[in-house]
């Protein structure tokens, strides 16, 4: 973990910030962005860690996929969403290689599949498998980095991979994965910004961080050759500018405050992970809106 602060003012709001959120990412690169707020960037690993972050005090908001703020609030975290992305639909897969039997869902039983669970991925792949009469138990999980998904898919050492940008877009490119099915047909595939209670933010900051992250999309949106060249320069994927570029300018990068359609989006998720055994109880995720 590290820690990058916008200088000349006394800080007021820790935002987490970790590779998988491209939003907050490029935030904590964006210059000006956060004039006027005293604002400091916490950077760690892995979005599945946010909750433990928040819980500690160590930041104060963060932005992750849709399914950490679920499995934080089933463990009793007093959650409150604050914005949500656009749909995603093209921004993640699953995936085999081109010469793999795999043709369609229904051969996935026993398949060993690739993923970072407890992430969106998680979902996907649930959703799938309803799909078809199958579960989460009928396959074979295997908790890899996307990277190291990739490397394993082609040596042979699993079935199927849940893929994501920008390592989707290169591997397609290059014609190494067959795409089984998009996130688009089963997932709306969005980033969440949320926080917990007892963090005890103002209307104010949430509103604040909110109207620098609409700015943060347009901003991107209007020229994304900037943010490409950030990630680029900034990042480890290996991924070069070219596919960074494509990538972005490929997504939809409005932000919106959290709303009922979120609410309702949220909860079919909660749901449908509680059936498939990976939630420990039942949520009500209006509680953790304030609309």
């Amino acid at each position: 973990m590290h820690i990058d602060i916008v200088k000349g003012l006394q800080v007021s709001l820790k935002i987490g910030v970790h590779n998988a959120n491209l939003h907050l990412f490029l935030a904590s690169h964006w210059p000006a962005l956060f004039n006027g707020i005293a604002v400091e960037f916490v950077h760690y690993d892995d979005g599945r860690e946010s909750a433990r972050f928040l819980t500690r005090g160590e930041i104060d908001i963060c932005g992750t996929g849709s399914t950490p703020p679920i499995i934080a609030q089933a463990n009793g975290a007093e959650v409150e969403y604050i914005a949500a992305s656009a749909r995603r639909p093209h921004n993640g897969a699953l995936v085999t290689t081109p010469t793999s039997a795999i043709a369609d869902i229904r051969d996935l039983q026993e398949a060993r599949i690739a993923l970072v669970d407890g992430s969106f991925h998680t979902y996907l792949l649930a959703r799938l498998l309803d799909g078809v009469g199958l579960t989460l138990r009928d396959v074979r999980r295997v908790e890899l980095s996307p990277s190291a998904s990739l490397t394993h898919l082609l040596d042979g050492k699993v079935d199927a991979w849940i893929a994501m940008s920008p390592l989707l877009e290169k591997a397609i490119s290059k014609n190494f994965v067959k795409v089984i099915a998009e996130c688009g047909d089963k997932i709306p595939n969005r980033s969440v910004f949320w926080t917990i209670r007892n963090r005890k933010l103002s209307a104010s900051q949430k509103e604040d961080v909110l109207s620098r992250l609409i700015t943060l999309g347009r901003e991107i949106s209007a020229d994304p050759e900037r943010a490409a060249r950030i990630l680029t320069d900034a990042r480890t994927e290996h991924v070069d500018l070219n596919t960074w570029s494509t990538a972005i300018a490929a997504r939809d990068w409005s932000i919106h405050a959290a709303d009922r359609e979120i609410a309702d989006e949220q909860q079919e998720e909660a749901d449908t992970l509680l059936r498939h055994g990976d939630l420990s109880r039942e949520i009500a995720v209006l509680d953790a809106m304030r609309l």
